[in-house]
């Protein structure tokens, strides 16, 4: 089986990525399961930039398959605000209840229509022997009026998803990974990670 590095701390992304890869003969650890505690500038202006920037450093350290992922939330009315600084939004450590509450002022009065946002997923391989994957996918919905829902991490709970008529962290686990960014994405990836893999 082999072990792939996934360029992050968060562990219900680790969690999310398993699940969509079960099928495949790997086992994704994150940085730290791996022992490597490295910081990587995120300085790239897109969200291609940032993953796969991640990626390379990782496994330039693990000498292992890395896969990174870059993702942001992106919100129209504030010209796709806050984009490749979704993470760092008002500071890295300001809590998310305190950037919503600045999203829901920014839209204060703003109609439906005009509340559209999405979220956006690139997700980045890079391979030892110097291979690199890329794959993107999006979510479409809106900025709602409330947070809601316990699921899910980071602004899931203000995401409204109008095919579900439910807030992103109101859905189970198993209907996120369906229609989310990062679950796209990662499809996507797996498809690639799959046929470069056979070689």
């Amino acid at each position: 089986m082999e072990t792939i590095i996934f360029a992050t701390k968060n562990k219900g992304k680790i969690k999310e990525i398993n699940a969509i890869l079960a099928d495949m003969d790997v086992k994704v650890i994150s940085m730290e399961e791996a022992g490597i505690d490295i910081d990587v500038v995120e300085d790239g202006t897109t969200f291609e930039e940032n993953a796969m920037k991640k990626a390379v450093e990782v496994m330039q350290v693990s000498q292992k398959i890395t896969l990174s992922d870059d993702s942001g939330l992106e919100i129209d009315y504030m010209d796709k605000a806050p984009g490749v600084y979704s993470a760092r939004f008002m500071g890295e450590d300001t809590p998310y209840v305190d950037r919503f509450d600045a999203i829901f002022g920014k839209l204060r009065g703003v109609e439906e229509e005009r509340r559209t946002a999405r979220f956006v997923s690139c997700i980045a391989a890079a391979f030892p022997d110097g291979r690199k994957l890329l794959s993107y996918d999006t979510v479409e919905g809106m900025i709602g009026w409330e947070a809601k829902g316990e699921n899910g991490f980071g602004y899931d709970p203000i995401f409204y998803v109008p095919e579900k008529g439910r807030y992103m962290a109101e859905l189970s686990p198993e209907e996120k990974n369906a229609i989310s960014h990062r679950g796209k994405a990662l499809r996507k990836m797996k498809v690639l990670l799959k046929k470069e893999m056979e070689k």
